[in-house]
Protein backbone atom coordinates (compact mmCIF):
# COMPACT_ATOMS: atom_id res chain seq x y z
CA UNK A 1 0.00 0.00 0.00
CA UNK A 2 1.37 3.64 -1.22
CA UNK A 3 2.47 5.81 1.94
CA UNK A 4 -0.55 8.60 2.52
CA UNK A 5 0.59 12.29 1.58
CA UNK A 6 1.51 14.55 4.65
CA UNK A 7 -1.46 16.72 3.54
CA UNK A 8 -4.24 13.79 3.54
CA UNK A 9 -2.27 12.50 7.43
CA UNK A 10 -3.16 16.26 8.23
CA UNK A 11 -6.72 15.84 6.70
CA UNK A 12 -7.58 12.24 8.35
CA UNK A 13 -5.96 13.73 11.92
CA UNK A 14 -8.26 16.91 11.64
CA UNK A 15 -11.02 14.58 11.05
CA UNK A 16 -10.76 12.49 13.99
CA UNK A 17 -10.11 15.62 16.15
CA UNK A 18 -13.70 17.24 14.57
CA UNK A 19 -15.25 13.89 15.10
CA UNK A 20 -14.18 13.96 18.70
CA UNK A 21 -15.55 17.37 19.28
CA UNK A 22 -18.44 16.76 17.75
CA UNK A 23 -19.31 13.86 20.31
CA UNK A 24 -18.36 15.93 22.91
CA UNK A 25 -20.77 18.90 22.37
CA UNK A 26 -23.87 16.74 21.39
CA UNK A 27 -23.04 14.90 24.92
CA UNK A 28 -22.96 18.40 26.90
CA UNK A 29 -25.83 19.19 24.90
CA UNK A 30 -27.75 16.26 25.78
CA UNK A 31 -26.50 16.61 29.48
CA UNK A 32 -28.08 20.45 29.63
CA UNK A 33 -31.26 19.10 27.76
CA UNK A 34 -31.85 16.77 30.95
CA UNK A 35 -30.52 19.75 33.52
CA UNK A 36 -33.36 21.85 31.44
CA UNK A 37 -36.23 19.22 32.17
CA UNK A 38 -35.30 18.52 35.55
CA UNK A 39 -35.49 22.42 35.79
CA UNK A 40 -38.60 22.78 34.17
CA UNK A 41 -40.83 20.17 36.08
CA UNK A 42 -39.28 21.64 39.16
CA UNK A 43 -40.91 25.48 38.22
CA UNK A 44 -43.98 24.03 37.12
CA UNK A 45 -44.17 22.60 40.61
CA UNK A 46 -43.62 25.13 42.24
CA UNK A 47 -45.73 27.47 40.65
CA UNK A 48 -48.56 25.35 41.28
CA UNK A 49 -47.85 26.15 44.93
CA UNK A 50 -49.58 28.46 47.04
CA UNK A 51 -47.66 31.89 47.88
CA UNK A 52 -47.63 30.62 51.31
CA UNK A 53 -46.00 27.31 50.92
CA UNK A 54 -43.36 26.11 52.62
CA UNK A 55 -40.75 25.20 49.96
CA UNK A 56 -37.01 24.22 50.84
CA UNK A 57 -34.11 24.03 48.34
CA UNK A 58 -31.17 21.86 48.33
CA UNK A 59 -27.90 23.47 49.04
CA UNK A 60 -25.34 20.58 48.83
CA UNK A 61 -26.19 18.07 51.64
CA UNK A 62 -28.90 20.33 52.85
CA UNK A 63 -32.37 21.48 52.55
CA UNK A 64 -32.76 25.02 52.99
CA UNK A 65 -36.21 26.69 53.75
CA UNK A 66 -36.73 29.33 51.23
CA UNK A 67 -39.79 31.93 49.94
CA UNK A 68 -41.64 30.81 47.36
CA UNK A 69 -40.57 33.81 44.89
CA UNK A 70 -36.62 33.05 45.54
CA UNK A 71 -36.79 29.77 44.63
CA UNK A 72 -39.30 30.27 41.33
CA UNK A 73 -36.95 33.48 40.02
CA UNK A 74 -33.63 31.47 40.98
CA UNK A 75 -35.24 28.49 38.52
CA UNK A 76 -36.39 31.09 35.65
CA UNK A 77 -32.97 32.67 35.69
CA UNK A 78 -31.35 28.56 35.98
CA UNK A 79 -34.27 27.71 33.14
CA UNK A 80 -32.89 31.17 30.14
CA UNK A 81 -28.97 29.94 30.92
CA UNK A 82 -29.92 26.53 30.07
CA UNK A 83 -32.11 27.53 27.29
CA UNK A 84 -29.02 29.80 25.82
CA UNK A 85 -26.29 27.06 26.73
CA UNK A 86 -28.05 24.43 24.56
CA UNK A 87 -28.70 26.86 21.93
CA UNK A 88 -25.17 27.99 21.54
CA UNK A 89 -23.88 24.18 21.73
CA UNK A 90 -26.30 23.32 19.20
CA UNK A 91 -24.81 26.36 17.00
CA UNK A 92 -21.80 25.17 18.02
CA UNK A 93 -22.61 21.09 16.79
CA UNK A 94 -23.89 22.37 13.32
CA UNK A 95 -20.87 24.61 12.77
CA UNK A 96 -18.62 21.18 13.43
CA UNK A 97 -20.86 18.98 11.08
CA UNK A 98 -20.57 21.50 8.33
CA UNK A 99 -16.74 21.29 8.59
CA UNK A 100 -16.58 17.49 9.12
CA UNK A 101 -18.81 17.27 5.78
CA UNK A 102 -16.12 19.66 3.90
CA UNK A 103 -13.51 17.59 5.15
CA UNK A 104 -14.94 14.06 4.58
CA UNK A 105 -15.33 15.36 1.17
CA UNK A 106 -12.21 16.35 0.47
CA UNK A 107 -10.52 13.34 1.92
CA UNK A 108 -12.82 11.35 -0.25
CA UNK A 109 -11.51 13.63 -3.69
CA UNK A 110 -7.81 12.75 -2.19
CA UNK A 111 -8.23 9.18 -2.27
CA UNK A 112 -9.97 8.84 -5.28
CA UNK A 113 -7.61 10.75 -7.52
CA UNK A 114 -4.75 8.54 -5.72
CA UNK A 115 -6.72 5.50 -6.91
CA UNK A 116 -7.19 6.77 -10.04
CA UNK A 117 -3.11 7.28 -10.65
CA UNK A 118 -1.74 4.72 -12.10
CA UNK A 119 1.24 3.24 -9.46
CA UNK A 120 4.72 2.75 -10.11
CA UNK A 121 4.09 4.64 -13.64
CA UNK A 122 8.16 6.53 -13.31
CA UNK A 123 10.92 4.42 -13.15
Amino acid sequence: MEQLSPQLQHQLAQFQQLQQQAEAIATQRLQMELQLKEVTRALEEVQKLGEDAEVYKSVGNLLIKSEKGNVEAELKERKETLELRINTLKRQEEKVTSRLKELQAKIQDAIRSRATRTPGGAG
